[in-house]
């Protein structure tokens, strides 16, 4: 079963897609997911949380004011990444968050699809 705070997270992403008109297919696209996957985890049709879910939550969490700290504590591959990389010190945040901030500059990991497809 999907865990609730992965169901709240869907329902305000469903909401934003609406809000900035992101079709289930621009979403599919960017994503390298089917319209149909998108479909069915923003309806809460899902039996867990997936990669797929978290991901739709991320990418749209940017147009509703960009990631919380919230997603960031909920994202377990990101915490998980950071506790075996950071050391606890104060200069290894800082180098870890200069190289994360660098990533920035190769854009969007998944292409802008100009897809036109159903509403969300």
């Amino acid at each position: 079963m999907i865990r609730s705070d992965i169901k709240a997270r869907l329902e305000r992403a469903r909401h934003v897609c609406k809000a900035h008109g992101i079709t289930q297919m621009q979403l599919a696209a960017d994503l390298a997911a089917s319209q149909s996957q998108v479909s069915r985890i923003l309806k809460g049709q899902g039996v867990k949380a997936t990669r797929l879910a978290e991901e739709i939550c991320l990418y749209v969490e940017k147009f509703d004011g960009g990631v919380t700290a919230d997603s960031v504590r909920s994202n377990d591959e990101l915490v998980n990444a950071l506790t075996l990389t950071w050391d606890g010190s104060a200069a290894h945040a800082r180098a870890l968050s200069a190289v994360i901030r660098s990533l920035s500059a190769l854009g969007p990991l998944h292409g802008k699809a100009q897809a036109k497809g159903e509403s969300i």
